[in-house]
């Protein structure tokens, strides 16, 4: 806890995919994620939600807050609203994680 209050907690989600994109605003964190419709995703005060664009077209969310319980189910929930697919790897992702991606039918023969 005294870790949580000096320097904070941090998770990093990277969104992966042509035409997904994320904007936060207040407590609102707006997602594009190829569904036929715009998620608004509302957290909680005590959590600092950034979101910046990279070179690759991909975006980093940022979750910032105080309780490492809290960072971890906001950064959980968020990522569930589009886990990677097998195939191509599109969604939502923790920075650094490794998807395995599965071949295709078009490799089996």
């Amino acid at each position: 806890m005294i870790i949580g209050v000096t320097k904070g907690f941090k998770k990093y989600l990277e969104v992966i995919g042509i035409g997904y994109k994320a904007e936060s605003q207040k407590n609102i964190l707006k997602l594009n994620l190829g569904y036929s419709h715009l998620i608004l995703f509302h957290f909680p005060k005590e959590i600092k939600i950034k979101t910046k664009s990279t070179k690759e077209k991909n975006y980093i969310i940022e979750v910032e807050g105080i309780d490492k319980q809290l960072v971890g189910q906001i950064s959980a929930k968020i990522k569930s609203l589009k886990n990677p697919e097998p195939y191509k790897g599109k969604g939502i992702r923790f920075l650094g994680e490794k998807i395995r991606k599965k071949s295709g039918k078009s490799s089996k023969k």
